[in-house]
C-alpha cells in the first residue's frame, strides 16, 4: 500500500503548510529549534537518513513520528521509541464553546511550556504555540489545562498539548479543552486527528468518547548524537 500522508505526518506538515517553519534541506526537515524537535525525512533510504542525521543538534536531539520503526541515522542514538496511536475523527464536531475557556497568546508562552513541560504531553517548546490557536483555563491566576493545534496538512488539523495539570485532574477538563480545538479545527473545514501514546488508555478511551478512531499505531522515537 502506498505511504499516505498521515503516515510520515511532520515530513508532509514540513513540506506543505507549515514550510515557513522548516529547517533543513530536500531530503530532511525539521521545525525550528524553538518551535520543536519534531523532524522527519522524505524516505528511509540511506541519502534520507544521511540527510536527518545532519539536523541532529549538539545538545538535545529531535523526535520522530512514524506509522513504523524507522532505522537509525547514521552517527545516532535512540533515546527513546515509544508506542503510539493516531486517531482521526472522521465526522465534524458540533460547535463548541465554554464560559471558563479562553485563548492563549504570545503573553501566555511562559505558562504554556510551564505546564506542558509539568504534565508532558508530548514535545512542546517556547515556541510551539505559534503553530496555531492554543486555548487554557485559569483558576485562581494559574493556568491549569490547555489544548492547541500543532501539525497541519491539507485538509487535516492536529490537536495537541492537551494536558492538566495534575491537582486538577478528575473534573472532565481535558474532554473541554480537547472538545474546544476539535471544534476550532472543523470549523476551519479541516478534519481532526491527534496522536497520543499506545499506554495512555484513559487519554484513548475519552477521545473514542469524542468521536475518534484509530486509524493507525505510530511510533514516536527520540534521538540523539551518539
Amino acid at each position: 500500500m502506498a505511504e499516505q500522508p498521515l503516515d510520515r505526518p511532520v515530513w508532509h506538515a514540513l513540506t506543505g503548510l507549515q514550510a515557513r517553519h522548516a529547517v533543513g534541506g530536500p531530503l530532511a526537515l525539521r521545525f525550528h529549534p524553538e518551535i520543536g524537535p519534531l523532524a522527519a525525512a522524505a524516505s528511509d533510504d540511506e541519502p534520507g537518513l544521511l540527510a536527518l542525521a545532519a539536523l541532529l543538534p549538539e545538545e538535545g536531539g529531535l523526535a520522530t513520528v512514524h506509522a513504523r520503526p524507522h532505522p537509525l541515522p547514521p552517527g545516532a542514538m535512540l533515546d527513546q521509541a515509544r508506542p503510539a496511536v493516531q486517531m482521526i475523527a472522521d465526522s465534524a464536531p458540533d460547535p463548541f464553546d465554554h464560559p471558563d475557556i479562553r485563548p492563549l497568546g504570545h503573553r501566555d508562552a511562559a505558562e504554556m511550556h510551564e505546564l506542558a513541560l509539568l504534565t508532558e504531553p508530548g514535545p512542546f517548546a517556547a515556541r510551539t504555540h505559534e503553530l496555531g490557536q492554543f486555548w487554557g483555563i485559569r483558576a485562581e491566576g494559574r493556568l491549569i489545562a490547555m489544548a492547541g493545534e500543532r501539525m497541519r496538512l491539507p485538509g487535516l488539523g492536529e490537536v495537541s498539548a492537551v494536558c492538566v495539570r495534575p491537582d486538577a485532574r478528575g473534573r472532565g477538563l481535558g474532554m473541554l479543552m480537547t472538545r474546544k480545538a476539535m471544534s476550532h479545527i472543523a470549523a476551519q473545514g479541516l478534519q481532526p486527528f491527534l496522536h497520543c501514546y499506545a499506554d495512555n488508555a484513559a487519554a484513548i478511551e475519552l477521545y473514542r468518547r469524542l468521536g475518534f478512531r484509530i486509524r493507525s499505531e505510530m511510533v514516536i522515537s527520540r534521538i540523539r548524537r551518539a
